[in-house]
């Protein structure tokens, strides 16, 4: 007979979130600016100085954590709320502030794991060096990096470096690496995207060369590609989508190296991306602890739409189309739990490392009417249909799983800047432009967490 289907004793269950998201307090403590900071807000998304202002509140929202028996939060240490310009002089205030975050979270049981970089560039750093297309941003972030990673060693044992890594080898980069000015060519996609991955890999050597009991994982938002139909072309594009923007990260965060096939087509294109001749010893180095991902849609490719010339990180934004099989939210991304067990059991086959699902949830519109409930049920049934399918992948294919994470606990702005797209079990009773009391508010999806987790979710 199977065995009983009894998740671990040390699993993690838990919450993700980035600092321009949450903590607000834009400009006090010393903060310097962020590239987020000077973003005003528009019809429909608001501005990043106040967002849900867990500077100020986050005792409040551990207490919720704890509640639900959460026992994980990634959180973000903001690069300028600890150094306000990038590369000059660290900022004691911010670490502080963190201090208090980190010991919260072991006080209440609540083990951290620290991102260290969330799109929000410092602002004077992008400014004089246009982000990471340049190499000293390069060098300042690892700088920064094995500052932090020195602070708090002694307390955070789980680290993530890039935030969705492989969204920097597609036109995503331009928006969230500190890039300001220039023609947004695919030389500069690659370069940017070379330069964070050899950020990581000097970050990744200095954690196991000094702090031996620290783990360290790579991060991909991971997509998983159908063709539309089985014609070959749309298959060849499917299979080459899943080669640059995962395979090709997962290789490096593993194994050391690019895939054969981009470096071999940067070769052919002639597409500047920096490589200089040392810095393959430096990715040789890498080796990933654990292999991270966000997980929230699946999308499919028609081939017969992308141009001739358009280069596979591309492919997306021209021959992506909707899944008739699939149902979508609001915002026409497709609920495919299915996929996620999927894409677990692809990455623990091939890498043989441990997997962690360190974002996964969906986006709703929903409105408090100051006294009734949130029913929430077609969140709850998403996480319900999630973790079903995640533990399909380690007791029925035998992947290796560290934890699932939500995105998130709490509302929280949209990487976007939208508050109305809601992923929380809680509420946060704001708007994009009426801030109101900011007050927490338990939707039925927090109760129905809380039920589960109770028994570590051996139960759905």
């Amino acid at each position: 007979m199977p065995k009983k289907r009894k998740m671990p004793t040390n699993f993690f269950w838990g919450n993700s979130i980035s600092s321009m998201q949450t903590e607000g307090a834009w400009n006090i403590d010393g903060k310097g600016k962020s590239v987020y900071d000077i973003q005003e807000a528009t019809d429909s998304t608001s501005d990043w100085k106040v967002a849900i202002d867990e500077y100020h509140r986050y005792k409040e929202d551990l207490d919720l954590m704890k509640e639900m028996h959460f026992n994980m939060y990634r959180i973000q240490v903001s690069w300028s709320r600890c150094n306000p310009t990038g590369d000059g002089a660290f900022n004691d205030a911010g670490f502080a502030f963190y201090d208090k975050l980190v010991d919260g979270m072991l006080e209440r049981g609540i083990t951290p794991m620290i991102c260290l970089y969330h799109f929000d560039m410092p602002l004077a750093l992008a400014r004089k060096e246009n982000g990471f297309i340049s190499r000293k941003v390069m060098a300042a972030f690892v700088r920064f990096a094995e500052k932090v990673i020195e602070h708090f060693a002694d307390r955070v044992k789980y680290w993530i470096t890039f935030n969705e890594h492989n969204l920097y080898f597609q036109k995503e980069v331009f928006r969230i690496s500190g890039y300001l000015k220039g023609k947004k060519t695919v030389s500069e996609m690659y370069k940017i995207f070379h330069h964070t991955i050899l950020a990581h890999a000097r970050i990744d050597e200095y954690i196991h060369k000094n702090y031996p009991n620290l783990l360290l994982g790579g991060m991909l938002a991971y997509t998983e590609t159908y063709p539309a139909t089985s014609k070959p072309s749309d298959v060849f594009a499917a299979r080459k989508i899943q080669e640059f923007s995962n395979n090709n990260l997962y290789d490096a965060f593993a194994e050391g190296h690019y895939s054969n096939e981009v470096l071999h087509f940067i070769e052919q294109n002639e597409i500047d991306s920096d490589f200089q001749t040392e810095d393959k010893e430096i990715i040789s180095k890498m080796h990933a602890d654990f292999l991270a991902f966000s997980y929230y849609r699946t999308d499919v490719i028609n081939a017969d739409k992308i141009p001739q010339d358009a280069v596979p990180n591309e492919f997306l934004s021209y021959g992506g189309e909707a899944n008739r099989f699939l149902v979508t939210n609001e915002w026409d991304w497709a609920i495919d739990p299915l996929g996620f067990r999927n894409t677990i059991t692809k990455i623990y086959n091939r890498y043989h490392l441990p997997v962690f699902p360190i974002e996964n949830g969906i986006g709703l519109r929903e409105h408090w009417d100051g006294k009734n409930m949130i029913e929430d049920n077609q969140r709850i049934k998403y996480h319900q249909d999630h973790i079903s399918a995640m533990k399909d992948a380690m007791f029925i294919d035998g992947a290796e799983v560290m934890g699932y994470l939500g995105w998130g606990l709490i509302d929280i702005p949209s990487s976007h800047g939208d508050i109305e797209k809601r992923y929380g079990v809680v509420y946060v009773d704001r708007s994009n432009h009426d801030l109101k009391e900011l007050r927490r508010v338990p939707k039925k999806s927090f109760y129905w967490f809380k039920s589960i987790l109770e028994k570590n979710g051996d139960e759905l």
